[in-house]
């Protein structure tokens, strides 16, 4: 039988995997963070969180953000008053990137708490990041500001995504420095559930480059595989994911028609999800219809170049129960389709 490790990186590469890998398996490096990943390091925990259900607070980045009940993660308050950036043209006067300047003695921290007792053998060493590139920019200003500032100021957003990028790849240094990681699973979301925010030629214009320019330091500190989060459509996008780097697009979901992107992609990119969240992860589920979807993913997608997981963006589920649930099926679809 094969380590999960060994599995999954069978199946990414069109190899001969002995089962479906099941949802964040080889992820699940540090099984007490949020999402099973690398989730602490200096920078990060000196941003503050929101709570579920707590009160806003405001991040490293000046960025207000809250929580709500029964909803799958936190996000930034843009009404007029908390917004970070009202006049993109001004955006460096009101910018401020967080520090990196932290003591070596607080990274050994972090790294004593997480590494120790990896099982390197069945578990990649995985470091999570949030947001991304394209994110932090809408975090900062809206998302309306935002989509409207590319077509209105490209230059101004050109540098502010510049600025982004140059912290990003400097904080880059510090998680390689430090965790060595063999995956980063980094989020950043591209679109809605029917389209993406940006058209294939604007995404092309404004975030191929940082991102290559970012995904490629990490391949050359040694980072295995890419692993982006995506729950959205951006069907579109897959060609500037290859040439960026991706190796997984984790968080496809259905309306993307992952069948046909394994068909026309398989062996460049693998996909990880097309079990959406809005369908089995809901007050009233049940195994009956988590099974169902299961099955039908399974069942359309293969073997190879697919890994079904719940599309949300780690370990885990709104409701209890559900994340387990998938599991227990992907599991039966395992001995069923491999035997």
């Amino acid at each position: 039988m094969l380590t999960k490790k060994q599995n999954l990186l069978e199946t990414i590469r069109g190899g001969k995997p002995d089962r479906f890998v099941n949802q964040y398996e080889a992820f699940d490096c540090s099984p007490s963070a949020p999402f099973g990943m690398i989730f602490s390091d200096p920078v990060m925990d000196a941003s503050a969180r929101p709570v579920i259900g707590g009160p806003p607070v405001k991040d490293s980045w000046g960025v207000t953000k809250a929580w709500p009940a029964n909803v799958p993660g936190a996000f930034p308050v843009h009404d007029q008053e908390h917004k970070v950036i009202k006049d993109i043209t001004q955006w460096e006067k009101v910018v401020k990137a967080p520090t990196l300047d932290y003591p070596q003695s607080e990274w050994d921290k972090c790294k004593a708490a997480q590494l120790e007792g990896i099982d390197r053998n069945e578990l990649f060493v995985t470091v999570f990041g949030a947001p991304g590139i394209f994110e932090q920019v809408h975090y900062l200003m809206g998302m309306d500001d935002c989509l409207i500032a590319f077509y209105e100021e490209p230059e101004a957003m050109k540098e502010l995504i510049n600025f982004i990028t140059e912290w990003k790849l400097k904080y880059a240094k510090l998680v390689c420095d430090n965790f060595a990681p063999e995956v980063i699973f980094q989020h950043d979301d591209w679109g809605s559930h029917k389209s993406s925010f940006l058209s294939p030629d604007m995404f092309e214009e404004f975030l191929l480059e940082p991102y290559k320019k970012w995904y490629g330091y990490y391949r050359q500190r040694g980072v295995q595989i890419i692993a982006h989060h995506n729950d959205a459509y951006s069907a579109n996008l897959v060609p500037a994911m290859i040439e960026m780097g991706i190796d997984i697009w984790q968080g496809c979901v259905s309306t993307n028609n992952v069948s046909e992107l394994i068909k026309k992609y398989g062996g460049k990119i693998s996909f990880m999800g097309d079990i959406d969240n809005g369908l089995v992860d809901r007050e009233d589920w049940t195994q009956e219809l988590v099974a169902k979807h299961v099955r039908r993913a399974c069942e359309e997608n293969g073997k190879l170049y697919f890994i079904p997981c719940i599309t949300q963006g780690g370990k885990g589920a709104v409701y209890d129960g559900v994340y387990d649930a998938i599991s227990v099926e992907i599991d039966k679809m395992s001995k069923e389709m491999f035997k």
